[in-house]
């Protein structure tokens, strides 16, 4: 499994935007799928947006139209671009990855809030 390291997660107020960045290492195997996930207090972890290889994307209905995934040139990272910050989108944001042989690695996670 590859390590995963989350950063840019922050304070900002609804209406702002943050842009999270995931990078992998440390896999002898090529990463196919990034994802995105969230975890609020007292709620289950949920998925927000991933991507594939073939850069094909899907979205949670509610950040459709306000968060875009990416992945960089290496292809061992992502990006969660995230606009029109809401307090809702206020969790922690997990980042995920599955590998050619279905080896599952988890991040950290990094803090986002939004004020109102």
């Amino acid at each position: 499994q590859a390590q995963l390291v989350e950063s840019g997660g922050g304070l900002v107020q609804a209406g702002g935007s943050l842009r999270l960045s995931c990078a992998a290492s440390g896999s002898i195997f090529s990463i196919n799928v990034m994802a995105w996930y969230r975890q609020a207090p007292g709620k289950q972890r949920e998925l927000v947006a991933m991507i594939t290889s073939g850069d094909n994307t899907n979205y949670a209905d509610s950040v459709k139209g306000r968060f875009t995934i990416s992945r960089g040139y290496a292809r061992n990272t992502a990006y969660l671009q995230m606009n029109s910050l809401k307090p809702e989108d206020t969790a922690v944001y997990y980042c995920n990855a599955i590998n050619d042989v279905g080896g599952i690695s988890w991040g950290q996670g990094t803090q986002v809030t939004v004020s109102s």
